[in-house]
């Protein structure tokens, strides 16, 4: 009876976790580049002395899905999509790099390119930063340039490129604030076939239909599992009153 009531106890507990997973996921369904959390539940035995005769349920997540979210155009020239596979360059408020899809670039008061997120965006030579310009251009290989002020738009001038990295994804682990670093700590060198494209910015990558049936599917879970304990209660009990009578 036992074993029945820790696995319905357990199980419960670990349907929330996978739930909450998955709300997390529902949050950012509108979250430039967010990628989507991936979970899934095991059945393990009990550690300790004795005979392994307990199991329980846990659900610990497995990764997180690269699959490349929808570009959408914004017609905003600091707007940048990657195209296929790679990452943005950001520095982390931890002062490490760190890599993200998000890109919809603003220039703060000082001059600095930052993501809507507000973490600076990397370059060749640290954070790139931004003359007074009449205008501002991202060419696909990350280069920046602008129109200084006073000048004519035939005239250009190169003011940095942005980093742009494409590590093995399993080499990635994604942090408390949304970014991703490289398992090992090092930075990724830069990747010349890593291309954007000017004007659009990557969507999040959550499925909105599948994360809610996921999440109708959860809540019957949970209240199978509370079912459970319930009618392991009641056959307890129903025992206890067995004995007592014979």
């Amino acid at each position: 009876m036992d074993r029945f009531l820790y696995l319905s106890m357990s199980g419960a507990k670990e349907t929330l976790r996978a739930q909450t997973v998955n709300n997390h996921n529902l949050a950012n369904a509108s979250t430039t580049g967010f990628r989507a959390s991936l979970e899934a539940f095991q059945t393990r035995a009990v550690a300790g002395s004795g005979y392994a005769s307990r199991a329980y349920a846990t659900d610990a997540t497995t990764g997180w899905d690269s699959t490349q979210g929808a570009l959408q155009n914004t017609g905003r020239d600091l707007d940048i999509g990657v195209q296929g596979e790679g990452w943005i360059a950001v520095q982390g408020a931890d002062g490490r790099e760190a890599y993200t899809r998000a890109g919809d670039l603003r220039i703060d008061p000082s001059g600095l390119l930052m993501n809507g997120a507000g973490h600076p965006v990397l370059g060749d030579a640290g954070p790139v930063t931004i003359p007074a310009n009449s205008s501002v251009m991202i060419g696909a290989d990350g280069t920046v340039s602008i129109v200084p002020i006073g000048s004519g738009p035939e005239t250009t001038a190169q003011v940095g490129r942005i980093k742009l990295v494409n590590p093995p994804a399993q080499s990635l682990v994604r942090g408390e604030d949304g970014l991703f670093r490289q398992i090992d700590g090092a930075d990724a060198p830069a990747d010349a076939d890593v291309r954007v494209v000017s004007g659009v910015i990557e969507s999040s990558n959550v499925n909105v239909a599948n994360a809610m049936v996921k999440m109708i599917e959860l809540s019957r879970q949970f209240d199978l599992q509370v079912k459970a304990m319930r009618t392991a209660e009641e056959n307890a009990a129903t025992s206890a009153q067995l004995l007592r009578s014979t």
